[in-house]
């Protein structure tokens, strides 16, 4: 089974759209994806993934379905810098976060008192039962950290959403602290990841990623990626996003 993640193009966040650049973006990522042989579609109900997702959906002639948990990772969390105000569960300055020795491993990065507080895991634990939900599906049953292949297959499904959002679905399937993917890995606007199952035994399937953040479809066309997900290369760049 393969799972393909696109996170959504360039966004307004003020109107939940795209900007023109977004669906210029959307539309080049549409020409990419309609070369497959997709079995299905799940797109988040916020809008910029909406947008990103029709432009597929249009030139395929085909719908989706709408999950209320693909929509963007949203608990707020009281980050140690900033008491003025909540912030994102996956923003965080690398000089705080790193001190705490559980942030590094998926059995207790849970287990501080900022995430308590925020209740982050229980909306962790909601998205990753109902991506199982939607799995097992698929033949995929979810048993410890691996999954039973009941009805093992090779069909590609394909996922509207968002970086947050993103980084938890890999984190369930690859058993893997969430911090470290929010906070060491970048996803820019319509890049793609890829998630196939190994089952190297019969009946016994992993997912493995082969592909993080793909934006070769943009690179094709002759368009850069946006440096919309990431912060400055050097704090001395003004031009670039700090904070």
């Amino acid at each position: 089974m393969r799972l393909i993640i696109v996170r959504h193009g360039y966004p307004n966040y003020e109107l939940d759209t795209l900007t023109e650049r977004g669906w210029m973006e959307a539309r080049l990522a549409a020409d990419r994806l309609s070369g497959l042989d997709i079995k299905a579609f799940y797109v988040s109900p916020l809008g910029r993934a909406q947008d990103t997702a029709s432009c597929t959906l249009e030139k395929m002639n085909r719908t989706a379905v709408t999950c209320e948990w693909l929509r963007e990772f949203q608990p707020a969390i009281d980050r140690p810098d900033r008491t003025e105000r909540k912030s994102i569960t996956w923003d965080w300055l690398p000089q705080d976060w790193t001190k705490e020795p559980k942030y590094f491993h998926i059995d207790t990065w849970a287990d501080t008192e900022i995430m308590k507080a925020g209740h982050v895991k229980e909306e962790y634990d909601w998205v990753c039962s109902s991506l199982d939900a939607l799995l097992a599906q698929y033949g995929y049953m979810r048993e410890g950290h691996l999954y039973r292949a009941e009805q093992p297959n090779n069909d590609t499904i394909v996922f509207f959403c968002h970086f947050g959002l993103e980084c938890v679905l890999l984190s369930h399937l690859l058993n893997i602290s969430p911090m470290l993917l929010w906070h060491g890995f970048c996803a820019a606007p319509t890049s793609m990841t890829t998630v196939y199952t190994e089952e190297r035994r019969e009946g016994i399937a992993y997912f493995r990623t082969a592909a993080f953040g793909d934006t070769s479809h943009l690179y094709a066309a002759g368009e850069e990626p946006s440096d919309h997900a990431r912060f400055c290369q050097c704090y001395k760049n003004t031009e670039e996003r700090h904070d």
